[in-house]
């Protein structure tokens, strides 16, 4: 948004290593709030309305220094409208609603039920979509739930791939301390939650040392969440803890080093009504990286990556040990796999692309014209100088994670 020319404030939680309550990163002006993660429903219900308090104290801050055009908001949950509104209704500003998660499939996976909370989550996504001038969605399946379920016109959602930006993801020099353990590396990248499936590979790998009696695998855990430290003792209470390692929250230049030591990618999420409509960015990742990967029958994840991915149907930590062997033991096959998502990766995986589309939904909204031919490169700096268009802001309800990370606010 910053290199297409508009000015731009965004309101997120403070966490790992993002504490100031206020900063200015590339120009970009931060605001942060605190926020303690619940562990049970009336926590979060606390957690919200503390949350929601903070973001529209802070939107007020913003409006009181120079008028919002526009505030994105992307989920979960399905509670930000709330702030939007209140801006809408009293200085008409418009409301973009970035679509990432389906919290009503996401609270069934968790709690395994369709209760009065469900209906509730239900009712607030009818609400956002109801409120939202446009939807910004991650896949087709979104952009069918926007019209659908959400009762949006079609002509005002738009789908937005969120690729990685080539230049900043390309394979570099391994990183030599993995390089050192001398064994086959699979590996992870993303967030760990109980919905993410990270405990099958932890038991996966149980099954490949303890029953396959292969000393020659080992796994690489990149990312963080709130399960990692029961996943770390999972680790050392089935004896994997040294062929695990957990590596915690990569960037940069370590990112890349570490995922340039791995040999096959793993997408343990569970198949269940809500990984099914996702799209999943390390999908993204892993294909652009020529890395083959094993994942179970997730429909959205299977049709993008082809035949870069080895689909299990059967959700067990032994198939997915043996998708991993399987890989591991068959060279040619890898590099076929891989061959075949670079392929994909380079005709379709373009972020300026998606740029485009994405700065479309503003220029729509704001009367600049729906120019979606514009070929103009915004991963490049504006000059110094140049001027600035209409502000908006953006609320984030978690700090992005690199696996997860949507279209730029």
């Amino acid at each position: 948004m910053k290199e297409a020319g508009y000015a731009v404030s965004i309101i997120c939680p403070k966490g790992k290593g993002y504490n100031k309550s206020y900063e200015v990163i590339a120009d970009v002006s931060i605001y942060r709030h605190p926020l303690r993660e619940a562990r049970s429903t009336i926590g979060f219900v606390r957690e919200y309305l503390v949350a929601l308090t903070c973001q529209l104290y802070l939107s007020f801050r913003i409006q009181r220094r120079r008028r919002i055009h526009v505030i994105q908001a992307c989920n979960p949950p399905d509670l930000m409208f709330m702030v939007a509104l209140v801006h809408k209704l009293l200085f008409g500003t418009h409301f973009v609603f970035d679509h990432h998660d389906l919290s009503p499939e996401l609270y069934v996976v968790k709690f395994g039920r369709k209760d009065f909370f469900y209906k509730a989550l239900c009712l607030f996504e009818r609400l956002t979509f109801r409120f939202a001038d446009a939807s910004i969605a991650t896949n087709e399946v979104f952009r069918d739930i926007a019209v659908v379920r959400g009762g949006m016109h079609p002509d005002n959602v738009a789908v937005v791939k969120s690729y990685p930006e080539r230049t900043k993801f390309q394979r570099t020099t391994a990183d030599q301390t993995l390089m050192s353990l001398k064994k086959n590396l699979i590996g992870y990248i993303g967030i760990m939650g109980a919905q993410d499936g990270v405990e099958m590979l932890v038991r996966a790998m149980a099954e490949i040392r303890h029953v396959r009696k292969r000393h020659d695998v080992a796994c690489i855990v990149i990312g963080d969440g709130p399960e990692l430290a029961r996943l770390k003792e999972l680790a050392v209470a089935l004896d994997v803890d040294q062929s695990v390692h957990f590596t915690g929250y990569l960037s940069g230049p370590s990112l890349m080093a570490h995922l340039s030591a791995i040999e096959v990618g793993v997408i343990p999420d569970p198949p269940n009504d809500f990984n099914d409509k996702l799209s999943m960015n390390k999908v993204f990742e892993y294909m652009m990286l020529g890395l083959p990967f094993v994942q179970f029958n997730l429909g959205q994840a299977a049709r993008e990556a082809g035949e870069a991915a080895l689909v299990l149907l059967e959700h067990s930590p032994e198939a997915l040990a043996d998708a991993a062997l399987t890989l591991v033991d068959d060279p040619e096959r890898r590099k076929r796999m891989g061959q075949a998502g670079r392929v994909i990766a380079d005709r379709d995986f373009h972020w300026r692309v998606e740029a485009r589309q994405f700065l479309a939904v503003y220029r729509n909204l704001l009367g600049e014209g729906r120019d979606v031919n514009d070929q103009r490169d915004y991963s490049t700096p504006r000059p110094t100088g140049s001027p600035e268009k209409v502000p908006g802001i953006a609320l984030y309800p978690r700090k992005p994670s690199p696996a997860k990370t949507g279209p730029a606010g």
